[in-house]
């Protein structure tokens, strides 16, 4: 039997009563009438469709949070609350943010501005406004200078208790296990897996930044859905001296500030991770759980030699990252497991460098993604090596010969050429419409004498 659940949308509690728990949050908003949420490209690209929630965690702390609503499907919005830019205003008078964007010029055709005005918002009240505030957030006529220079106005105003920060403080719990449909929210692990047994073909969906936008598509994914973005068990993030363990349901805006100057390589990744709105929902273990070949993480992980933990009706068990990939979109988890945690290492004594290379580098899918982790002992040979590549195969993978090649040498410049023609060989990638095998090719060896001149100030011959 449905349950009948209910969130708050601009101060009001609203039904989800019958709602088709796969639609959009977009599509429905535009269907009651609230078009001041606009869809450009409905794969969460672009940002004009950013709304902001208010996320509670199971603390109780609350912060306001942008995130694309074309990706947000109606069954994760039981007990949360979402403020769109129809609230933004009092009536006839701005809110700072949307005057400051006003002063400045920083809208010509309008259509971008409600979203940017709500990446605004989210960092206008969590006290974050920089650049990259609205680094998710795409203008194709006004440019960005004047949206840099209200959100550098902004950051210097004294910035008054309205009545978005006195929400914040406002006493929260975090949202219940709930059920629309075939859309079900438990809060434990055991109810999740639990819920798998009894509909075992339902899909497991956390974020929902990779799956909604197959949603947002229509296309049919699964019949029922498992969603794990409610349990606390997923969201530790737990620091030791010799490693962290991510939970698989940690956003990445977390391990951004919380892991910040502790593993060099992903300090080097997420800023090229997406959009800052799909960065506030996708989580490492949906990232992980895809197996898509060119998945930014999927390197950083191979290099630094992760473990990950999963969980189903048998108990828990860990699988070395190196073993979990097993041929194109296919891993070493059992249908009715799911992603725990993540264990990596801190190697204090290697350099480590990420690169990404995309046709449009902060918000698109990798042509190569590289991560390189290199230890030298004192005199200057080879002690630890690790290369990793995605979007060279089937699978995310490390180029293991060459590894075999460099360990013991002295890397001068002769052996980094010389790398740098064993990478370019060493794999068969495809090309396709975002480019080529050889400009794949060139780029694995390339990409490993950028990271010798800049990470270990090394340089390859001229």
């Amino acid at each position: 039997m449905e349950t009948s659940t209910t969130f708050r949308l601009n101060g009001e509690t609203v039904t989800l009563s019958g709602v088709e728990p796969t639609q959009s949050l977009l599509r429905w908003l535009r269907a009651r009438g609230l078009s001041g949420t606009k869809e450009g490209c409905g794969d969460g690209d672009c940002g004009a469709c950013t709304v902001v929630w208010l996320e509670c965690d199971q603390q109780g702390a609350t912060q306001l949070v942008a995130v694309n609503s074309c990706l947000l499907p109606m069954g994760a919005l039981p007990g949360r609350e979402v403020l769109t830019v129809e609230a933004v205003a009092d009536g006839d008078q701005l809110h700072p943010v949307q005057a400051a964007l006003t002063a400045h010029n920083g809208s010509q055709c309008g259509y971008c501005t409600p979203g940017i005005v709500m990446s605004l918002l989210a960092g206008y009240c969590n006290g974050e406004l920089s650049d990259h505030t609205t680094d998710g957030n795409l203008c194709r006529c006004t440019g960005y200078r004047p949206i840099r220079e209200a959100t550098s106005t902004l950051a210097r105003q004294a910035q008054a208790n309205d009545r978005f920060r006195l929400l914040l403080a406002q006493t929260r719990t975090a949202p219940a296990a709930s059920r629309i449909g075939s859309f079900h929210s438990p809060v434990t692990l055991t109810d999740a897996i639990a819920l798998k047994q009894q509909y075992p073909e339902a899909a497991f969906i956390a974020g929902a930044s990779d799956l909604g936008v197959n949603l947002s598509r229509h296309q049919a994914v699964a019949p029922a859905f498992i969603a794990l973005d409610r349990i606390a068990e997923l969201q530790t993030l737990v620091i030791e001296a010799d490693q962290v363990r991510i939970g698989a349901g940690v956003p990445l805006t977390r391990l951004e500030h919380e892991l910040a100057g502790l593993i060099p390589a992903l300090d080097d990744m997420l800023p090229w991770f997406a959009a800052r709105q799909v960065r506030n929902r996708a989580t490492l273990g949906g990232n992980l759980g895809s197996a898509s070949p060119i998945g930014d993480f999927a390197p950083l992980l191979l290099a630094l030699n992760a473990t990950v933990q999963v969980q189903g009706p048998n108990g828990l068990r860990e699988i070395s990252i190196a073993d979990f990939f097993l041929a194109y979109r296919k891993t070493a988890l059992a249908r009715d497991e799911l992603i725990v945690s993540i264990r990596l290492p801190r190697a204090t004594t290697q350099t480590q460098g990420f690169y990404k290379i995309a046709k449009r580098q902060t918000d698109d899918i990798s042509i190569v993604a590289a991560c390189f982790a290199v230890e030298l002992d004192g005199e200057g040979r080879v002690h630890h090596v690790r290369l990793a590549f995605g979007g060279v195969a089937a699978t995310p993978v490390r180029a293991r010969e060459v590894e075999q090649t460099l360990m013991g040498q002295i890397l001068d410049t002769a052996r980094i050429e010389a790398t740098r023609s064993a990478l370019s060989a060493a794999f068969s990638p495809l090309s396709d419409h975002r480019a080529s095998a050889d400009y794949r090719r060139a780029l694995c060896g390339n990409l490993f004498v950028k990271f010798a001149r800049e990470k270990l100030g090394l340089e390859a011959m001229a």
